[in-house]
C-alpha cells in the first residue's frame, strides 16, 4: 500500500475561513495580523536540525554568529550547508572555536551519524512521513526534542495541524486569547485546541503574533519550551 504524499504548506486563505469559523474570537486578531510565511524555501533536514541545536539557550545574534563561524569553517559545498558528512569530519577543536559547547557538538556528531543511519530523513523521504512519525524519529538524536522537530513541522514543511502546547509563546497567545486568568498548562492546552484542528498550525501563528502584542516593542515572546 502507498505511503500517503504531504505537500509542504497549504492554503492560508481557507485555512483562515476555516479557523474563524471554529473559534470566532480569532476574527478581530485577523484582521489586525497579517500572517506571512515561505513554506517553499530549499531546506535540509541535516542542516536545519544542526541550526536549531546551535540556536538552543542562547540570543539569536549570538547563535547566528556561531552558525556562520561553523558554515564558512567547515561547509565546502556551494550552499554552504551543514552536511552528515562534513559534520562527522569536523574536529572537536575547530567547532569549539567556533563557539560550539562540548554538549553541543556532541549533538552535532549525533545527527550526522543518525543521518547515514536513516534516522534523520532526506527531503525526498519527508514527503512521506506523517506529523507523529517524523516527531518519533526525530527526537531520538541528541539535542532534539519535541518542540523543535514543531518548530520545523510548521516553518519548513507547513504542515497544518501542529499545535506545540509546550511553547510559552503560544500558551501565552491563547491565555489572552480566550481571556484566561492564568496561562494554560500544556495539557490543559491540547484539550482548548481540540476544535481548532485541522488548522491548528494557523492558529499557533497567530497565538505568537497574538502574544507578541501583549509585550514592549523593544521584544518579543520567545519560541521555547516552558
Amino acid at each position: 500500500m502507498p505511503r500517503p504524499s504531504f505537500t509542504r504548506g497549504f492554503d492560508l486563505v481557507a485555512a483562515r475561513r476555516a479557523l474563524a469559523r471554529a473559534e470566532p474570537r480569532f476574527r478581530p486578531w485577523m484582521r489586525r495580523i497579517p500572517i506571512e510565511v515561505d513554506w517553499h524555501r530549499p531546506f535540509d533536514p541535516v542542516d536545519a536540525l544542526a541550526s536549531a541545536i546551535l540556536y538552543q539557550q542562547l540570543s539569536g545574534k549570538a547563535a547566528a554568529t556561531i552558525v556562520g563561524r561553523v558554515r564558512e569553517r567547515l561547509c565546502q559545498d556551494a550552499r554552504g550547508r551543514m552536511t552528515a558528512d562534513n559534520l562527522l569530519r569536523a574536529d572537536e577543536t575547530v567547532l569549539r572555536s567556533c563557539g560550539v559547547s562540548g554538549n553541543k557538538a556532541l549533538a552535532l556528531k549525533d545527527l550526522a551519524a543518525k543521518a547515514h543511519a536513516g534516522v534523520v530523513p532526506t527531503v525526498r523521504a519527508l514527503r512521506h512521513l506523517p506529523d507523529d512519525e517524523l516527531v518519533d524519529r526525530l527526537v531520538q538524536v541528541r539535542g532534539i526534542g519535541r518542540w523543535t522537530v514543531e518548530m520545523m513541522l510548521i516553518f519548513r514543511l507547513g504542515r497544518p495541524d501542529v499545535l506545540p502546547i509546550d511553547d510559552l509563546g503560544v500558551r501565552k497567545g491563547a491565555q489572552v486569547l480566550l481571556e484566561l486568568g492564568d496561562m494554560p498548562k500544556p495539557k490543559e492546552l491540547l484539550a482548548l485546541g481540540e476544535s481548532w484542528s485541522p488548522q491548528r498550525t494557523l492558529a499557533s501563528l497567530y497565538l505568537w503574533r497574538i502574544a507578541d502584542s501583549q509585550k514592549p516593542a523593544a521584544g518579543e515572546t520567545p519560541r521555547s519550551q516552558g
